[in-house]
């Protein structure tokens, strides 16, 4: 016969009250809850960086090499407001629009191609295979005996800059779309752009807006270095010829304001579209980037 088991004695404890737990809470300082905000500390990254720069640069004591950063402000800010850099920056961006929004519209076709059809997947594979690691640069001699100086051979490398990049991530965030968010779309009867726009785009929305980003940055600095090269048309160039301008007449300052704008411009469509997307998107849908 086994032991009956004993019965244990009830016991009540007694409810803590706040002020005795073992965790003080401390409020944050003025200067904890500044220093929390990521913009303040990327700040003070710019201006010690900014400071290396004028060190160097005054150490250095040779304009033709390395101008200090007053130096380059200063040409950057008298530029701008003659208008000259923010004119050479619009000719930049209207023809990066033109190339980005062409590329971006054959990418989606071929990855809509690619996730419904296996000739379609053949064709990316293969296309990719062989053009994603030509430089878009690589294609100015070709760009220039097909369309000739001015801004069709430069939309031309665009497209192929953005192209390829783009394609290759929507099309992987196509095929990391779960099964059964696929067999929910099926079961609704959606087919063709319905299914696409409906199922595959809102669920491989991180990867494409990872590629959007990287076509982008492709874009950008393809553009600068192809006008660099052969940027004027009708007299007018982009930033690419007026870095390429002040170069052939030693501005070395305007060089560098001109490298400036290129880099202020990067940030700019970084902060104020691509995190602002995110935000409103990924972020508020609770998804993550891939």
């Amino acid at each position: 016969m086994p032991d009956q088991p004993v019965a244990r004695a009830e016991y009540v404890r007694e409810q803590v009250k706040e002020q005795n737990f073992g965790v003080v809470r401390k409020p944050l300082t003025v200067g904890e809850r500044i220093w929390g905000q990521s913009a303040v500390r990327k700040a003070v990254i710019l201006i010690v960086l900014a400071g290396l720069w004028q060190a160097y640069a005054t150490y250095l004591n040779n304009t033709l090499l390395v101008p200090t950063f007053l130096s380059t402000v200063q040409s950057f800010i008298g530029h701008t407001l003659t208008g000259e850099l923010p004119g050479k920056a619009w000719v930049s961006i209207k023809v990066l629009l033109q190339g980005y929004a062409i590329g971006l519209a054959l990418a989606l076709a071929i990855a809509v191609l690619a996730v419904t059809s296996q000739i379609g997947n053949d064709l990316l594979e293969a296309l990719t295979a062989m053009f994603n690691p030509l430089p878009a640069i690589a294609l100015l001699p070709i760009a220039l005996i097909w369309f000739g100086l001015g801004n069709p051979s430069l939309v031309f490398v665009l497209v192929h800059a953005v192209l390829w990049p783009v394609a290759l991530n929507t099309h992987s965030g196509f095929l990391a779309v779960s099964n059964t968010m696929r067999m929910v779309g099926r079961n609704y009867g959606l087919t063709g752009v319905g299914y696409v726009c409906r199922i595959l785009v809102p669920a491989a929305f991180p990867s494409i807006v990872t590629g959007l980003k990287i076509g982008w940055a492709f874009a950008w600095r393809t553009l600068i270095a192809a006008e660099l090269v052969f940027g004027t048309s009708s007299g007018s160039g982009g930033l690419g010829w007026f870095i390429y301008e002040n170069k052939n007449t030693l501005d070395i300052p305007s060089v560098f304001a001109g490298l400036f704008s290129v880099i202020i411009i990067g940030l700019l469509v970084e902060s104020l579209i691509f995190r602002v997307l995110e935000e409103r998107t990924i972020r508020k849908w609770g998804m993550h980037l891939q």
